[in-house]
């Protein structure tokens, strides 16, 4: 497993990042960080879309998902099949985010071990015979911000632009009183960037630097999901009218 993970995962991610290092981020390692990110979401975009409209049908269905546990409250096994049958009709998976979260877990791991341990001897030995290996890596992003330290600054931007994505990935509702699933996911909108906080701000710059540029990635893609869906509801409503 430590094979497939270190030839599939770390070593060809470490090869990007000294590579975009030694081009087209002028050795600059956070510019190098911002470049890797925007592609590794290019790459795992198809499936992060899916997940994130996935999320966003969800959140569109929770009237109609109270509706049934109202209906059949007394049913558990019809409460499941009308909601699965929904579920299908829209063509959604109810663990599709859970999946997510634990497809950018290795990655996230990955990363941490190439920015904690990038600045150590021999670490770059790694590196492919066609990547150059550069005789130092500077710790310090645009003269300002040190890589290699904590950054309240950096944390904060994720947090931010994490809680600005919930924020807007959450459905347009009504004056009817919102259901439990619709409760939780407006209380994780600001518990969310918290976790976050809390937990970044004791790591390097350089993982939350990671972490701010792809939650900013998100809050793009949850602003093409959302405009997405509503052509997709002009559409039916005009086909109704018609």
């Amino acid at each position: 497993m430590g094979y497939l993970y270190n030839t599939f995962l770390h070593q060809p991610l470490l090869n990007v990042l000294i590579f975009f290092y030694n081009t087209i981020a002028v050795h600059d390692l956070g510019i190098a960080i911002i470049f890797l990110t925007i592609l590794i979401r290019i790459i795992l975009f198809p499936l992060f879309h899916k997940g994130v409209r996935h999320q966003a049908v969800m959140q569109r269905l929770q009237p109609k998902i109270k509706k049934i546990q109202d209906e059949h409250k007394h049913d558990k096994e019809k409460q499941v099949t009308a909601t699965m049958d929904l579920y299908r009709e829209h063509k959604v998976n109810p663990f599709s985010g859970i999946f997510i979260m634990f497809l950018q877990l290795p990655i996230l791991i990955a990363l941490y071990r190439i920015f904690a341990n990038i600045f150590k001897p021999g670490f770059l030995d790694a590196l492919y015979p066609f990547v150059a290996k550069p005789e130092t890596i500077n710790a310090v992003s645009l003269g300002l911000i040190n890589l290699q330290k904590s950054n309240i600054l950096i944390v904060g931007l994720a947090a931010l632009a994490q809680y600005f994505q919930g924020t807007i990935g959450l459905p347009k509702r009504g004056t009817e009183p919102l259901s439990q699933s619709e409760k939780t996911a407006k209380m994780m909108v600001f518990i969310g960037p918290l976790i976050t906080f809390v937990i970044f701000y004791r790591f390097p710059a350089a993982v939350s630097l990671y972490w701010a540029a792809s939650s900013a990635f998100s809050v793009i893609q949850q602003i093409i999901v959302n405009k997405s869906l509503e052509n997709e509801q002009l559409g039916r409503d005009n086909q109704k009218n018609n």
